[in-house]
């Protein structure tokens, strides 16, 4: 599928004159009428710099849909001289890439190099990966590889050293305007909406030129008297599919977004990413583990609470399912960004596992061993333990750490909520500890 183009008008007669969808006679001529992408384009931008010292390497284009990957492959070959070949990772098999590597070494004899275009690259395995290798070494190709996905998770290591990653912005809403504006004057007439009416169409395209564009045509091929507001338009047009795939980078830059908000104390930023990932089609029983998780992490016991409001909403939306246990787990949401934050006790956990294996298996002292047969008594298990419910303030102070252990400090409460009260007892144990040891 053809990625976005900007608004530039073919020319009149021949077959371009067959009636061909809005988006399809729009793809610009040049490269610097793609929208959206002046980073990349422009003098200062690396495609901009390759163009003008005449060398072009291989490349892979990240970035969500509609935004120019396609049309940008196809205007690098077109300004470089390259044949350009296109092949889309869904649809071409080991048989396939054969013919299209015979045809490009048959070419390159020929004096005429080919940029190979691979839409979806990152759906090729390893091995299909691997195989582009020889001749992008060589010289006979030049892969421009497209990819909605993350590269560095998706690709494999040898084909990202060879290849630069460029990434690839959605559109704007001004770019949207400025397409919606190209629009209107390829169509020779304006769109029968009113500004909040338009505004909102934009929006619908969440980001998307070649959405837009084919929401332009069916506005651009309505009979109405006036113009539409905006409840009109939600009327006959619905919304674009977000693009969030609950295992891809859309999954994990939501949860990441939601879990930052979360932890810093933003509720209104938190609840919209919250929303984001259900409006998404987010399990909310993923969304149930993970608040729970924030709770334990961000908050800890600065807020011992934190954790039971978690499970309690998990529970409610277990029993009452969409949409109100949707609205249990959004008011854990907002507790959690209101409640005080504190990883003490999570950093705490993490130096003693890391002072667990460093310690190997040191014996716990003596003392505080137990000693349930004659000989371990005689050999001093339990041998000088003080039962600290006997002691003054239920304090024995004893050492219970290995012998010969340096003692470790893991928890250090931070002075916020209920921390401030763990602290003080820290501070009263340490000190009353240190004077019964040295008594």
């Amino acid at each position: 599928m053809s990625d976005l183009f900007d608004l530039a008008p073919q020319e009149e007669g021949g077959p371009s004159a067959a009636p061909r969808p809005l988006a399809d006679r729009m793809r610009p001529r040049r490269l610097e009428d793609v929208v959206g992408q002046d980073h990349l384009l422009g003098t200062e931008g690396p495609i901009g710099a390759m163009l003008s010292s005449r060398s072009l390497s291989s490349l892979i284009l990240w970035g969500p849909p509609g935004v120019g990957k396609t049309t940008i492959a196809r205007l690098l070959a077109k300004e470089t001289d390259l044949h350009f070949e296109q092949i889309s990772a869904i649809f071409t098999g080991v048989q396939d890439l054969r013919k299209v590597f015979d045809a490009a070494r048959l070419r390159r004899r020929q004096g005429r190099g080919t940029l190979l275009f691979v839409d979806e690259i990152h759906r090729f395995n390893r091995a299909q990966q691997d195989g582009f290798l020889p001749l992008m070494e060589d010289g006979t190709i030049v892969l421009v590889g497209a990819t909605t996905e993350n590269p560095s998770f998706e690709l494999n290591a040898a084909l990202l050293s060879r290849a630069q990653v460029l990434t690839l912005h959605r559109l704007t809403l001004a770019d949207l305007e400025r397409l919606t504006q190209q629009a209107e004057k390829e169509l020779a007439r304006p769109l029968p909406l009113q500004v909040a009416a338009r505004e909102a169409m934009l929006e619908m395209a969440d980001g998307d030129g070649r959405a837009l564009l084919n929401l332009i045509e069916q506005v651009a091929s309505w009979r109405v008297q006036g113009s539409l507001d905006t409840a009109a338009l939600a009327g006959r047009l619905r919304r674009r599919a977000s693009n969030y795939d609950k295992s891809g980078d859309g999954h994990y830059n939501l949860i990441s977004a939601l879990h930052k908000s979360v932890r810093g104390s933003d509720p209104d930023a938190a609840l919209y990413w919250f929303a984001r990932m259900l409006e998404g089609g987010e399990d909310p029983r993923f969304l149930a583990r993970r608040i729970t998780r924030m709770a334990v992490e961000d908050i800890g016991l600065a807020d011992p609470q934190a954790q039971a409001v978690c499970i309690d909403a998990w529970n409610t939306y277990e029993r009452l399912g969409s949409p109100e246990g949707e609205l249990a787990l959004a008011q854990a949401v907002i507790y959690l960004a209101l409640a005080p934050k504190s990883n003490a006790a999570y950093s705490a956990y993490k130096a003693a596992r890391e002072a667990a294996r460093r310690t190997g298996s040191l014996a716990p002292p003596m003392h505080i061993l137990n000693a349930p047969t004659r000989m371990m008594k005689e050999q001093g298990f339990g041998s000088g333990y003080q039962y600290d419910h006997d002691a003054e303030d239920a304090f024995s102070g004893q050492e219970y750490f290995p012998e010969g252990m340096k003692r470790g400090v893991y928890y250090v409460p931070v002075d916020r909520g209920f921390e401030r009260d763990l602290r003080k007892r820290v501070d009263f144990f340490a000190g009353l500890r240190g004077r019964r040891q040295k008594g």
